[in-house]
């Protein structure tokens, strides 16, 4: 998620009128749904002491704004944070284990998650079998959804190749 969906979102969920948003952070109340508007768009990107200020008006940390940046431990659970907004992500507990779990009632991008998820599961529950080797579960994972055979993510071969294909293993037998 972009800065600008990040601010919009705190803004939304803060009650707050882009208007105000930006008259607190600085701007002329002339200016100020105009600017907000242009960072929530995307048409502009606020330089670090904007987001600074724009955090400390919504009442959350300058990571929770940025681009989620997952080389860092705290950009990484801003990260899941977004996600629980975004995909329904929640943490739990199963058998004193802490684990994610996708709410697939809160719309159709969590249940699609849960979906790739389940499709992820399943390559790895191979690879955990031997029915793979990790070499195939790494092809899998880098090139996703390249080689996703379970959902629609998959991308279809054409019809000249399925032929083809068909050809090659009837001259098997």
């Amino acid at each position: 998620m972009a800065i600008g969906e990040r601010i919009h979102f705190f803004r939304n969920l803060r009650g707050m009128t882009q208007k105000y948003l930006g008259s607190v952070v600085g701007f002329s109340e002339k200016t100020a749904d105009v600017r907000m508007a242009q960072y929530e768009a995307g048409t502009r990107t606020p330089k670090s002491d904007l987001t600074s200020a724009l955090a400390q008006a919504l009442d959350v940390s300058p990571q929770a704004l940025d681009v989620p940046d997952i080389d860092s431990q705290v950009g990484l659970m801003h990260t899941l944070f977004a996600l629980e907004d975004i995909y329904g992500i929640t943490i739990g507990e199963i058998d004193g284990e802490v684990c994610l779990k996708v709410d697939k009632d809160k719309g159709r991008t969590a249940y699609d998650l849960l979906e790739m998820l389940t499709a992820w599961k399943e390559q790895s529950d191979k690879l955990n079998a031997g029915e793979i080797d990790k070499e195939e579960y790494d092809k899998w994972r880098y090139n996703y959804p390249k080689f996703d055979t379970t959902k629609r993510w998959v991308k279809i071969p054409s019809q000249e190749l399925s032929d083809a294909l068909v050809e090659q293993f009837k001259k098997q037998k």
